[in-house]
């Protein structure tokens, strides 16, 4: 399967990498390791994760507080948003189509 990010989830993705990178060194690898990890599993069993909104589920990312909220077409994962839990979750559910 094909994983595409939003423009609006890629920005936020750069975004929080960019913060834990300035937070001790290395944080941002693992960071990204950690986001990885969680769209490995949504590319293998997309259909694991609760539907939270809508069509839209929600991979919970380990050691950080961050969730991954995509939709599952035939042949694509569309991210659309690399969010922080602490956010007021209107924002991405602006998004679902």
């Amino acid at each position: 399967m094909i994983i595409r990010f939003s423009s609006d989830a890629d920005t936020e993705l750069a975004e929080a990498r960019q913060w834990y990178a300035h937070q001790r060194e290395d944080l941002d690898l693992e960071f990204m390791d950690s986001v990885d990890e969680a769209l490995t599993q949504v590319v293998r069993n997309p259909h694991l994760y609760p539907i939270v909104y809508r069509n839209l589920r929600r991979a919970v990312v380990r050691r950080f507080p961050f969730a991954v909220f995509y939709d599952v077409t035939e042949d694509e994962i569309q991210v659309i948003a690399v969010f922080h839990s602490r956010r007021d979750p209107k924002a991405w559910q602006s998004r679902a189509g």
